[in-house]
């Protein structure tokens, strides 16, 4: 098989989430730790750091990465799901594999993959691991797929756990409050492994002090150690001023993302890097921090996060999908400047409308669409029960097609905002602006 016959065998013979949602989560670590097992405990032969969170384990991990490679680390990267290419999901140095080396991890071994049938999310992490200790990384930043206590990534006894924050999403799996959430993402800490917590919430601290004392592992809170104190937008980025709380110290650094949900992780970012410094093994001098900084989109492949796509009408798309992530999108755009505002929309089919369509804004107007998945909450009825809220608009079926009466309709001052869904802006191609 080459390697689009690969991928779509993998996707038709392997439970995968973003097609069947919850029938592919396992909830237990036994066929992990077989495929653990089997492949030689890949993970075992580098060292890692393990980030889970509601909203922002993915620009972190991208930052962290960056600021190691910058360092002089071999650097791993592991994270999900993809938007365009599979290969997004396995990184070294910022390059993804091959899809030769997806192919023969495939062919190689397949016969054991049939026999433990493992979900496809599974699989992927340790076709991960194992391209880490084939390709000798230094270190690999593994971001958590879902939760963390029970997430195939748990194998592994990281050097740092970062856990960003705690939101209501993917209640059916990981429990109805912020409490039983932080549980549950609580589980990657480790036995006397540092854990740097991004956000202070006074329902969910608790759940980590109290869980880093069982483990007898140190606790920091990234707020309590920096302070946003400014920042400034420019056109494919933004400048950030951090001021060190024990000694107020200001710094500024540069960062070629533009989301001002940023200005969080850039916190959580910088306390991470801190414990890392404390490490033997590990030396991450200041220049390497600001250059992984400025580059850590362009040189780690993060697509996304409010990410341009187009000028004159500008467009922007980005993966925000649940109460608190599009809390801070919706922020952002409510200090833009634009003539009228368009949302291309798509949710999928076990999103929590009531706790998300309240935040969207009545004086714009929405194109109600679905990603070619079959998680994908029907257009139809997402413009009903967004009409309930004071949403108007139409309904387009395709993202493609919503793309392009998006573009038809709007005047070159205004906004076009695509989100609502990772799966709705992964059908946001390039070529649909060169039409």
């Amino acid at each position: 098989m080459n390697y689009r016959e690969t991928i779509d065998f993998l996707y038709n013979s392997l439970p995968v989430f973003q097609n069947i949602g919850g029938a592919a989560y396992n909830g237990k670590l036994d066929k992990s730790d077989s495929l653990d097992e089997y492949l030689g405990f890949p993970h075992k032969k580098f060292m890692t750091i393990h980030v889970a969170g509601t909203n922002g384990k993915g620009s972190v991990s991208h930052m962290l990465t960056s600021i190691l490679m910058k360092a002089g680390y071999k650097t791993g990267l592991y994270t999900s799901p993809h938007l365009y290419d599979f290969r997004e999901r396995i990184r070294v140095n910022g390059e993804m594999i091959s899809e030769n080396e997806v192919v023969e991890f495939v062919k190689q071994h397949w016969g054991k993959i049939e026999e433990i049938k493992p979900s496809f999310f599974e699989m992927t992490v340790f076709m991960a691991f194992d391209h880490f200790a084939r390709h000798n990384v230094d270190i690999a930043v593994i971001e958590v797929g879902m939760g963390g206590r029970l997430d195939s990534t748990n194998v592994i006894t990281p050097v740092l756990s970062v856990i960003t924050n705690i939101g209501t999403d993917h209640t059916q799996f990981l429990g109805d409050t912020k409490t039983l959430i932080a549980g549950e993402k609580a589980g990657i800490i480790k036995n006397d492994v540092p854990v740097v917590i991004g956000e202070t919430d006074t329902e969910t601290a608790p759940v980590f002090i109290k869980k880093a004392g069982a483990c007898g592992s140190e606790i920091v809170f990234a707020d309590d150690r920096y302070t946003f104190s400014g920042g400034a937008a420019y056109e494919n980025g933004q400048k950030i001023c951090v001021r060190r709380n024990s000694d107020g110290r200001e710094t500024e650094y540069e960062l070629d993302l533009a989301g001002r949900y940023q200005r969080k992780n850039i916190l959580t970012v910088l306390t991470a890097i801190d414990i890392l410094r404390e490490c033997p093994d590990i030396l991450v001098p200041e220049e390497a921090v600001k250059e992984g900084l400025r580059t850590a989109s362009g040189s780690t492949g993060l697509y996304g996060r409010w990410q341009i796509r187009q000028r004159h009408p500008t467009v922007i798309c980005d993966t925000a999908h649940n109460k608190e992530g599009l809390s801070e999108t919706m922020a952002q755009l409510g200090g833009g400047k634009y003539k009228k505002l368009y949302f291309i929309l798509g949710v999928v089919n076990d999103k929590e409308l009531d706790g998300i369509l309240p935040l969207f804004p009545k004086d714009a107007y929405y194109f109600f669409t679905q990603a070619d998945i079959h998680r994908a909450l029907d257009a139809e009825e997402l413009y009903s029960r967004a009409s309930a809220y004071g949403l108007r608009g139409e309904v387009v079926l395709k993202v493609s097609d919503a793309v392009a009466a998006a573009l038809k309709k709007a005047a070159p001052d205004d906004f076009i905002y695509v989100g609502g869904s990772t799966f709705v802006v992964a059908e946001v191609t390039p070529d649909l602006f060169s039409r």
